[in-house]
């Protein structure tokens, strides 16, 4: 996603400073149009003062990294450290910069709701409280550090305002060679790691429309507070369906055998618990649940439209083909 940005970005004429870990991982960036524009310093999201130079003389700054892995070893330490330290950081690196003066932070629907309640909407007020570091701690990690930026706002009281986005399962066409954990989901739907259809539902945004998000929360002098952003969720059995359509059926292992009713929904839950820790929480807490939310704001407050979620899907399977992360279409 934050590639995207940086690509919207310099395409309007901004000159952007960005931070990578590795600026050998980030050459993509350099040569995306308007590459001459895009200034790239190495940062460490915990090392205290890493951002004080990278944000100085900017205006706006987008906090757009955390770790984003289900299974870790360690929660505290591979995943709650490293997003609120990273924010903290950010901010506090903000507030020594005079010049800066809003601040949009990538969040997540996981801040939002640990397990979707489909008899309600959820909308910005609503917040997770029942993920921990032993259930669902990838979603903790984004209460931490979500709740860690609005309590540092009411705390110091900086010359800078906040926006934050909570985005669902990000997909979508990548800048770059490699595979990251949302469009992974559909890699292992062709590859046999779902060997049946089951009953996952998932609101979906594209990342391209979630970097216009990023930059239209810059823009607007009125937005704040929390954005809730993603298409209406769509079943794993519609997503199947669409790639068949597409012709990533033939020749894959994309599942047909249907388990997304309540037996199945059963089978998966007593499965869950063979599985690693933080998969087998992520599918006790939503096997058989379709959220809902009112993304509302985005469109009326942002002006920005969404596009289909089936086009997403599909403009991404072209892109991970093109990559070589799954089999060209039977149709190519």
């Amino acid at each position: 996603m934050a590639s995207w940005l940086v690509a919207e970005l310099l395409a309007g004429g901004r000159l952007v400073r960005g931070t990578v870990r590795a600026r050998a991982r980030a050459a993509h960036l350099l040569d995306l149009p308007g590459g001459a524009g895009l200034d790239l310093r190495e940062a460490e999201l915990q090392t205290p003062g890493a951002f004080d130079v990278p944000v100085d003389g900017a205006h706006t700054v987008f906090h757009t990294a955390s770790p984003y892995v289900v299974d870790v070893a360690d929660p505290q330490r591979d995943l709650v450290a490293p997003a609120v330290e990273g924010t903290l950081n950010v901010l506090r690196a903000c507030r020594k910069a005079a010049s800066v003066r809003r601040v949009v932070l990538t969040s997540s629907m996981a801040a939002v709701t640990d397990e979707p309640d489909e008899t309600r909407v959820l909308t910005g007020d609503d917040w997770n409280t029942r993920s921990s570091l032993e259930r669902n701690p990838y979603y903790f990690s984004k209460v931490q550090a979500e709740r860690a930026a609005w309590d540092f706002m009411t705390r110091e009281r900086p010359a800078f305002d906040l926006v934050v986005l909570n985005p669902f399962v990000t997909m979508g066409p990548a800048l770059g060679p490699g595979l990251n954990t949302s469009n992974g989901i559909l890699v292992d739907l062709v590859t046999g790691v779902y060997p049946a259809i089951v009953s996952l539902n998932w609101g979906i945004v594209d990342v391209r429309d979630l970097a216009h998000v990023h930059v239209r929360a810059a823009e607007v002098p009125s937005a704040a507070g929390r954005y809730l952003c993603a298409q209406p969720a769509v079943s794993m059995r519609t997503i199947v369906g669409w790639m068949r359509e597409g012709g990533f059926g033939e020749g894959t292992r994309l599942p047909s055998r249907g388990l997304d009713h309540t037996a199945g929904d059963w089978l998966v839950w007593l499965d869950s618990f063979r599985r690693p820790k933080g998969a087998g929480s992520y599918l006790r807490t939503h096997i058989g649940r379709t959220p809902r939310f009112d993304t509302r704001r985005i469109r009326d407050e942002l002006g920005v439209h969404l596009r289909p979620t089936r086009q997403t899907i599909l403009d991404t399977m072209a892109d991970l083909a093109a990559h070589g992360h799954v089999p060209p279409p039977a149709a190519a």
